[in-house]
């Protein structure tokens, strides 16, 4: 059995993808310091311009750490077939640096490309997030569009670069219901799209944990990375109630330390090893910036991760 390796991104220091929000970003040198000395050996690279954009620059930043490049996060308006060349046109900007970084460092596990939905950018799926009903969703033809941009972008990323897309569904955008995660899977090509499963974002998107270990055995054959991201059950209740949108609902503590909340982590890895998963598993605990303390959130997820049985392991 290949090793299961542990990641963190920069979404756990407050570096997240959406427009509009008030960054006051930590200095990458200092994310990647961090992250380091608290027992992970692999990053996603971010926001674009975060992490430097030239490999000749992030190749010696990752390597001085002896830290892998596990993927890089890209939003897309595939709901919008006029946006699609444009969607891929980043996207592929984005490939065109995973792909030498990694073989520039020796990875032996190779970065996926995580396209997603341009998330938080439409109102109501925005204020609704965690309480999604079908009528929100897209028509017929919208769901169309948004399969065949897919299956498009990843088309462009395999020949151009060699390297895996991985489609994640995440609150606040198109792709959030069980039932839209399926309904997606069904409309592209498994051959060029996996899935990448985040455990937080499918507990909101499903209105709780309970379906959770359900849902990694109905989506298993697409699933080619994860995400540990874990749920705070009293929040997310709160969010429900009280209609916040998707950014008060992280404003408030949604997304907990590992362990804090409902996600079943012991059985969700069980899971991955009975599945033979191998490769990264990346943590992340999306803060919005200037919240909380990520250092001692990373040391402690690390810690707890260890607690339950995933030892460091020398990429």
């Amino acid at each position: 059995m290949g090793s299961l390796l542990v990641g963190n991104a920069p979404c756990s220091w407050g570096t997240l993808e959406f427009e509009g929000l008030a960054q006051q970003p930590i200095p990458y040198t200092q994310m990647l310091d961090e992250l380091a000395a608290t027992g992970y050996t692999g990053t996603e690279l971010g926001d674009w311009g975060y992490l430097p954009t030239d490999p000749a620059q992030l190749t010696p930043e990752l390597t001085t750490r002896s830290i892998d490049l596990t993927g890089a996060y890209v939003g897309v308006r595939l709901e919008d077939a006029a946006r699609h060349a444009e969607g891929q046109a980043s996207v592929l900007r984005t490939a065109r640096l995973l792909a030498p970084v990694a073989d520039r460092r020796g990875q032996t596990v190779r970065p996926f490309l995580v396209l997603a939905a341009d998330n938080g950018t439409d109102p109501l799926r925005t204020q609704q997030a965690g309480r999604i009903t079908p009528e929100m969703g897209l028509d017929a033809r919208g769901w169309q569009t948004f399969a065949e941009g897919a299956n498009r972008i990843a088309a462009a990323v395999r020949k151009e670069t060699g390297l895996r897309t991985v489609f994640h569904p995440h609150c606040a955008g198109w792709i959030e219901t069980p039932a839209e995660i399926a309904h997606l899977l069904e409309l592209t090509d498994p051959q060029l799209l996996g899935l990448v499963f985040d455990t937080g974002h499918y507990a909101y998107g499903a209105g709780g944990c309970e379906s959770l270990l359900d849902a990694l055995a109905r989506f298993a054959s697409r699933i080619w990375y994860i995400h540990f991201k874990d749920c705070h059950p009293a929040v997310a209740q709160q969010a429900r109630t009280q209609s916040w949108d998707y950014f008060a609902a992280i404003r408030n503590g949604l997304y907990c330390e590992l362990g804090q909340g409902c996600v079943d982590f012991p059985a969700v890895l069980l899971w991955l090893r009975e599945t033979g998963y191998t490769g990264y598993i990346t943590v992340e605990q999306d803060v919005l910036p200037g919240m909380g303390s990520p250092r001692e959130s990373a040391a402690r997820n690390r810690a707890y991760l260890r607690a339950i049985g995933l030892e460091a392991v020398v990429a």
